[in-house]
């Protein structure tokens, strides 16, 4: 019986996706589950070396990305003042646009590795540090209190406290790094690469070939798949400790208009700084690589300034028309299905690999097909959206909701509260950190789906854009449109917290330390 609740699920899966398989035959769009295995193992050879490749630039950028953001996370806890500087450097770096950053890694790099692994390592960095930065305030103030009465400082905090309360956060965190990294590395393989599984889309793509088209995107979801189920494995292994319960408020701390100002200011000006120098020091052509004085005068004072100002306006507005509603989609969709999770375990033998499958596979292989299947209006483009923000959302909320203390629901449970009571009053409440980490996680994500599907599927907007300026090499309009996508995604991200802030003061406020 144990074994047909486990597999009965993803058993039906299948069934239904083959009926559906050949249903659409003459359609071009969907392969069997059985052609896919007819091709994969008329194919291996190509398939085993084209996924060892793959394979061997993910691994790298996931180690490196995540060693990045625990060095990250660990420096912004132990010295507070950096942590909005952290956390600002490391936004923008996440916002910048592949469908951009990848051909300027593949000049910086040329032939090799380089840009795969930069990319998976992009990917990954701030999925990781977000979570584990909540995880670091996880802790009752008390505890601190007693490092403190100790003698001890904020090193001994962090290496004896904090990071034993941040292990479930990280661990949520890796796992879902897992797929992003192998889709980095993939999407590097897209600029330029001689060998790996995005060579090979290319060219089942090219093609129409939608055999092998799905045959890479299954390949993708199951290493994703088995990099989740092993990441849980361990994390499981570590994590045998009961959760805290963290009741105890820290003191009030709200920072002064003029300090808020002042830090923006200074952020503002490291990026510019950062933006400027490292130029400079690449010692890189101003004929592709932009500086802030270039954008200035193409945007204010070139004689096409004002149509440069009105295509950019035009395309954002063509952006946000699906952004909002798929952005918002997907929040409710992961956070709904980590409770219908939680109030019924059964379903997650079925629901868990079809969303790991859904965020696995390459949104570059899925984007053409899901327009084909949905149309290049609003429906295809927010599903494509949606299922970005969808997999982090129910990831992290699914974390959140079992943090929950034992203590807590022991007592809701000796007063016969339903499972709905429990879940109301002791796990949301518990959710609610997880939640809007992974809503300021997905604001860039989202803006990256949008920008993808406009790019390789709808021709609107600033995917697109980008996309005509590069091939046109009007890199003028190509960097403003990456500024533009990065002050958006930032813009979004500060409304999230806005939001974060005022409701975890009632329901979370040790987060607020």
């Amino acid at each position: 019986m144990t074994t047909m609740r486990r597999w009965g699920g993803p058993l039906i899966a299948v069934a239904v996706w083959e009926a559906l398989a050949h249903l659409f035959a003459g359609a071009f769009v969907l392969a069997a589950p059985s052609a896919i295995l007819l091709y994969l193992v008329d194919n291996a050879g190509l398939m085993t070396r084209a996924l060892g490749v793959t394979l061997t630039n993910a691994a790298a950028g996931f180690v490196l990305g995540n060693a990045a953001a625990i060095l990250l996370a660990g420096c912004a806890i132990a010295l507070p003042r950096s942590e909005i500087m952290i956390r600002a450097l490391a936004l923008v770096v996440f916002c910048l646009p592949l469908v951009a950053t990848g051909p300027v890694l593949r000049v910086l790099f040329g032939p090799g590795t380089g840009p795969q692994i930069t990319l998976a390592a992009l990917a990954v960095y701030y999925t990781t540090l977000i979570p584990l930065l909540v995880g670091l305030r996880a802790v009752p103030s008390d505890w601190l209190d007693l490092v403190r009465s100790y003698g001890r400082g904020r090193m001994t905090a962090l290496l004896r406290v904090r990071a034993m309360a941040a292990l479930p956060y990280l661990v949520a965190g890796l796992q879902i790094a897992a797929p992003a990294a192998f889709l980095g590395a993939m999407v590097g393989e897209f600029t330029g690469a001689e060998r790996g599984m995005g060579v090979l889309t290319i060219r089942a793509m090219r093609d129409m070939n939608v055999e092998m088209t799905w045959a890479l995107a299954t390949l993708a979801t199951v290493v994703a798949v088995a990099a989740y189920l092993v990441i849980g494995w361990v994390g499981q292994a570590i994590l045998t400790e009961e959760p805290p319960v963290i009741l105890a408020a820290p003191a009030a701390t709200r920072r002064k208009p003029a300090m808020a100002f002042a830090i923006l200011v200074l952020s503002t000006a490291a990026v510019l700084a950062l933006w400027w120098g490292g130029l400079e020091a690449l010692n890189l052509s101003s004929f592709f690589a932009k500086r802030p004085d270039d954008l200035l005068d193409a945007l204010a004072f070139a004689p096409d300034a004002a149509q440069t100002r009105a295509a950019l306006i035009q395309a954002t507005e063509e952006t946000l028309v699906y952004l909002f509603p798929g952005y918002l989609a997907g929040l409710a969709a992961g956070a709904g299905l980590a409770m219908a999770l939680v109030l019924a375990p059964m379903l997650a033998n079925t629901a868990m690999p079809l969303a790991i499958a859904l965020r696995s596979v390459p949104i570059i292989t899925t984007a053409p097909l899901v327009v084909l299947i949905l149309g290049r209006g609003a429906v295809g483009t927010v599903t494509l959206i949606a299922i970005m923000v969808f997999f982090p959302t129910l990831i992290a909320c699914l974390h959140g909701l079992r943090q929950a203390p034992g203590r807590a629901t022991d007592v809701m449970r000796s007063y016969a509260a339903s499972p709905v009571a429990i879940l109301r009053h002791v796990r949301i409440p518990a959710m609610l950190p997880a939640f809007f980490a992974a809503a300021r996680i997905n604001v860039p994500a989202s803006i990256l789906a949008v920008t993808v599907v406009e790019w390789l599927a709808t021709g609107n907007g600033l995917g697109a854009l980008m996309a005509l300026s590069a091939s046109l090499s009007d890199y003028d309009m190509l960097w403003s449109a990456v500024v533009l996508t990065t002050l958006l995604a930032v813009a979004g991200y500060g409304l999230v917290g806005l939001v974060e802030r005022r409701v975890l003061s009632t329901y979370a406020p040790e987060q607020l330390a």
